[in-house]
C-alpha cells in the first residue's frame, strides 16, 4: 500500500506545485499582451502617435530580456529562487506604480520596463523550480500557465482598460503578488531540499575510501589531493569529476549542442507567437470590424484553447521523441504564421493564433529539459536561465518585426 501510493503522493505534489508556479507566471505573462488592444486610447490620452505608443509593448518586452540575467546573476546566485522572487516582486510593484503615476509616455514607459524586469524575475523563478521534476509534467504546466496568462491578457486589457482605464491593461502584472507568500515557502522548501542533497553527497565515502576510517572533517592524509586539488588544479566534485566554477562564463553551456538546439528553436517559436499576439488581433478586427472586447475575447479563446491543448503534446512527447518533436513544433508554428498571415477569413487567422500557442507552450515545457539536460547539475539553473532569455527575445522581438511588417506593408 504504502509503495503504490508514494507515487501517487509524488505525483499530487507536483501537480499542486506545477498549478501555483503556473499562478505565479500567468499574471507576469499578462503584461506581454494586456496593453495590446488599449495603445489606441493611450495613444490619445498621452498625445502621441500611435507607433509611439507601442513602446510600452516593446519596453516591456525589453525589459524582460534584461531582467532575466540580471536577476539570476544578482539575486538568483546568492539567495536562489527565493531571492528572485523576492527582488522581482519588488520591481513589479515599483514599475506598475511608476506606470500608473507617470504624466507623460517617457515615464510610463520606463514603469512598464521595471515591471518587466520584475515580471522576468518571475517567469524564471517559476521554471527554476518547477525545473526540479525531470518528467517535464511540472515546468509544461508552469509553460502553460505563461501561454494561458498572455492569450488571456488580450481580452483582461481590453475589458479593464473599458472598466477602468487604459492604465490598468499596463499593470496586470502585480496579479503575480497574489500569490507571493506561498510561491516563498516553496522556494524555501526547494532550497532547504538542495542543502541537504549536497550535505548528503559531501558526507558519502569516496570510491576506495574505507567507510571506518578517519572521521568526517579530519585532515587528509599527506600527498592526498583534496577536493580542489585534482588533476591541473581544478577543482572537482566528490566524485572526481570536474566542477565548473560558479562565477565563470557560461561558455559551457554556449558550446553544449542539445542546450543550442533547443533555445534556437524556442527563439523561432516565442518571436512567431508574440508576433502573431500583436498581428492577429489586428487582423481580425479589420477583417470582421469588431471593436477592441469582441475582438479581445475571440482572440483570448483561441489562443488560450491552444495553450490548453499544449497538455496533449507534453503527454505525447516520449512517444514521439526529441526528433520528431522538434519537427511538430518547427512545422506547427510555420503553419500557424502562413493562416495567420495570408487567410482571407477571421476563423482560419484564430485557428493559425491558436496553433502557434499550441506549439509554444508546449515547447516552452519540454525543451526546457532538453536544454539542460545534458549540462552537470551545478549548470542547469543557469542554463534554464540563459535558455528563457532567448524565449524572451521573442518575446520583445515579435511585436517590433510584426509593427515593422505592417507599416512596411502599409508603405508599399
Amino acid at each position: 500500500m504504502t509503495t503504490l501510493s508514494a507515487p501517487l503522493e509524488a505525483r499530487g505534489t507536483a501537480a499542486r506545485s506545477g498549478l501555483l508556479l503556473a499562478a505565479l507566471a500567468a499574471p507576469a505573462a499578462m503584461g506581454v499582451s494586456g496593453p495590446s488592444l488599449a495603445l489606441p486610447e493611450a495613444a490619445r490620452a498621452l498625445a502621441v502617435t500611435p507607433a509611439a505608443a507601442a513602446w510600452l509593448m516593446t519596453a516591456f518586452g525589453l525589459g524582460m530580456a534584461v531582467g532575466t540575467p540580471l536577476l539570476s546573476a544578482t539575486a538568483g546566485r546568492r539567495n536562489g529562487a527565493a531571492g528572485v522572487v523576492r527582488a522581482a516582486a519588488a520591481l513589479v510593484a515599483l514599475g506598475a506604480l511608476l506606470t500608473l503615476l507617470a504624466p507623460g509616455l517617457p515615464l510610463a514607459i520606463a514603469g512598464r520596463a521595471l515591471e518587466a524586469a520584475g515580471a522576468a524575475g518571475l517567469n524564471v523563478a517559476a521554471f527554476q523550480l518547477a525545473g526540479r521534476d525531470r518528467t517535464g509534467r511540472t515546468p509544461g504546466l508552469v509553460a502553460i500557465g505563461s501561454a494561458a496568462g498572455g492569450t488571456v491578457g488580450l481580452f483582461a486589457g481590453a475589458a479593464v482598460a473599458g472598466a477602468l482605464g487604459w492604465r490598468a491593461a499596463l499593470v496586470l502584472p502585480l496579479l503575480s503578488l497574489l500569490t507571493l507568500r506561498p510561491v516563498l515557502r516553496l522556494a524555501s522548501e526547494a532550497r532547504a531540499d538542495e542543502a541537504g542533497a549536497d550535505d548528503a553527497q559531501a558526507g558519502e565515502p569516496t570510491r576506495g575510501e574505507p567507510t571506518g576510517g578517519a572521521p568526517t572533517g579530519s585532515a587528509p592524509t599527506r600527498g592526498e589531493p583534496t577536493g580542489s586539488e585534482s588533476t591541473g588544479g581544478e577543482p572537482t566534485r566528490g566524485d572526481g569529476t570536474p566542477r565548473t566554477p560558479a562565477s565563470s562564463l557560461p561558455l559551457d553551456i554556449l558550446r553544449d549542442r542539445r542546450f543550442l538546439a533547443a533555445a534556437a528553436l524556442m527563439l523561432a517559436l516565442s518571436t512567431v507567437n508574440f508576433g502573431l499576439m500583436y498581428a492577429a488581433p489586428r487582423r481580425v478586427a479589420a477583417l470582421t470590424g469588431w471593436g477592441p472586447v469582441e475582438t479581445g475575447a475571440f482572440a483570448s479563446v483561441a489562443a488560450l484553447a491552444g495553450a490548453l491543448l499544449s497538455w496533449q503534446l507534453v503527454r505525447a512527447a516520449p512517444s514521439l521523441g526529441p526528433a520528431r518533436l522538434r519537427a511538430v513544433l518547427a512545422l506547427g508554428s510555420a503553419v500557424a504564421l502562413v493562416l495567420a498571415v495570408s487567410a482571407p477569413w477571421p476563423v482560419a487567422v484564430l485557428v493559425g493564433s491558436g496553433t502557434s500557442a499550441l506549439v509554444t507552450a508546449g515547447g516552452q515545457g519540454l525543451l526546457t529539459g532538453a536544454a539542460a539536460g545534458g549540462l552537470p547539475a551545478a549548470r542547469q539553473g543557469l542554463a534554464i536561465g540563459l535558455f528563457n532569455l532567448t524565449f524572451l527575445i521573442g518575446v520583445a522581438a515579435g511585436p517590433a518585426l510584426a509593427a515593422f511588417a505592417d507599416q512596411t506593408v502599409q508603405f508599399i
